[in-house]
């Protein structure tokens, strides 16, 4: 397992020093590899607004001091989940059961009751975590569109530019449901953006279980995925050749995996590690993903806690 021992400096660098191309060429190609867009929004947000990476810098101090600590959230943590729906046909207009199994999945992922959750190989059994983080749906708004696509510059999020804007975004979680394009199913913006943008997108094909859910992007995994961003995880490898996810109990990466990995898939970094494919921030189908470490659980406690950048959702 890897040691977190990035400087100031170093995590400047790691978040400045990425891909700034965030305006996606709609596609028409099914998809059958998981696109996900948040690391290349949060470049393209630093490059527009600088102290965005001061601040990212002071909110992973904190994180890591509060996991070092052993600092506990003082109180529950239930997510309230604001949905808005931008549709220009009948399927894009997702149902309400749609939405709600969305929800049911986020529940399980994140409580460890998915019944997948017994799969886990014995050689990570001792780190597989229990996050406890509940969400409940409060609100679903719709918004019909011409748009065929809306692409990654956050257009859906602004009422001017057709979008919805967020829901007090301070102590709810938005989530738009949408078509992105690009082979991108969802994406995120970390802790320590801006409130007007701030939430989860999620393309309305790849969103909960039924409905217009596209296989193999039909079980949830998605919203698991991208909720994890916007709590503060990282992609497990680093979004870097045997890169860091500034977790200690996940296994180096070489990089992304996709389909449903053989168990073991060993990593051809620094000690030929046993990859944790089967981690909600891998890139494999919705049902080889059903994971969290207990690494990842303390990096996402830690936004909850008193001075946390996410305090304000803590009960």
């Amino acid at each position: 397992m890897k040691k977190i021992l990035l400087s100031a400096v170093a995590l400047l660098m790691l978040f400045s020093c990425q891909n700034e191309n965030t305006e996606i060429t709609p596609s028409a190609d099914a998809i059958t590899k998981r696109g996900c867009a948040s690391q290349e929004v949060l470049a393209a947000q630093m490059k527009a607004d600088p102290s965005l990476a001061l601040r990212m810098n002071e909110i992973e101090a904190f994180t890591q001091k509060s996991m070092l600590s052993g600092r506990l959230v003082n109180g529950k943590v239930q997510i309230p989940v604001v949905v808005n729906v931008l549709y220009r046909t009948t399927a894009e207009n997702i149902s309400l059961a749609q939405i709600q199994s969305q929800i049911d999945v986020l529940n399980r992922d994140f409580n460890a009751t998915n019944s997948d959750f017994n799969q886990v190989p014995s050689l990570f059994a001792g780190v597989k975590a229990n996050v406890g983080i509940s969400f409940v749906l409060e609100a679903v708004y719709r918004k019909a569109t011409t748009k065929t696509s809306w692409g990654t510059n956050n257009a859906m999020k602004i009422a001017s530019q057709g979008g919805i804007a967020p829901t007090t975004p301070t102590t709810r979680m938005n989530l738009w449901s949408c078509t992105i394009g690009g082979g991108i199913l969802g994406y995120a913006q970390f802790p320590g953006g801006s409130s007007s943008t701030d939430g989860v997108v999620i393309d309305s094909k790849y969103l909960g279980t039924t409905g217009t859910a596209t296989f193999p992007f039909n079980l949830g995994r998605t919203g698991t995925h991208e909720v994890g961003h916007w709590m503060n995880l990282r992609h497990i490898w680093g979004d870097a050749t045997c890169g860091s996810d500034l977790v200690s109990d996940t296994p180096t990466h070489n990089a992304a995996n996709s389909g449903v990995p053989a168990y073991p898939s060993y990593s051809t970094c620094s000690g030929n590690p046993v990859e944790m494919t089967m981690n909600y921030m891998d890139y494999t189908d919705d049902r080889g993903m059903y994971m969290f470490s207990n690494g990842q659980k303390s990096r996402m406690a830690a936004v909850f806690v008193s001075g946390g950048s996410r305090a304000s959702f803590r009960l």
